[in-house]
């Protein structure tokens, strides 16, 4: 088998591991979406060890760290080395309606699920309002949704 060195070839599949491309990005791909009064985030982290996955919140930024080491020997001739492995990290900025006191995390068949409650100060709720308008003064209150 001959083999040619092209340079360009190299810096792409560099450039590929270090940015991802749109069918692998680099990053942990994610999907999020509200349930009911959750909103809930599901990132792949395929072969990353629960011991080797970091979440923490401080203020509302939300950031998950994995890692994921090499399986290859360091002897190894490698053929062919497509899998991405190293420090991960991202991090989500979340809003005042959510509840991050509360964050709820899942690691399962190599998905994290992130379940983080609305606050309950950003949840719809009724509000009184008065009125004196009757003619014999007495106060009328009656609820709306606010």
């Amino acid at each position: 088998m001959l083999l040619q060195h092209d340079p360009f070839r190299e810096l792409d599949r560099i450039t590929q591991q270090v940015f991802g491309t749109v069918a692998r990005p680099s990053s942990m791909p994610l999907d999020a979406w509200r349930e009911g009064d959750d909103f809930v985030v599901e990132l792949d982290l395929p072969g990353i060890d629960q011991d080797k996955l970091d979440i923490d919140v401080e203020r509302n930024v939300l950031t998950i760290r994995a890692e994921r080491l090499s399986n290859l020997p360091d002897a190894a001739n490698a053929v062919a080395t497509e899998r991405s492995w190293g420090t991960f990290s991202r991090q989500l900025v979340l809003g005042d309606a959510l509840d991050t006191e509360k964050v709820d995390a899942d690691y399962t068949a190599g998905v994290l699920r992130l379940r983080i409650p609305i606050a309950e100060q950003a949840k719809p709720r009724k509000i009184s309002i008065a009125s004196r308008d009757k003619a014999d003064g007495r106060k009328e209150t009656r609820s709306i949704r606010a």
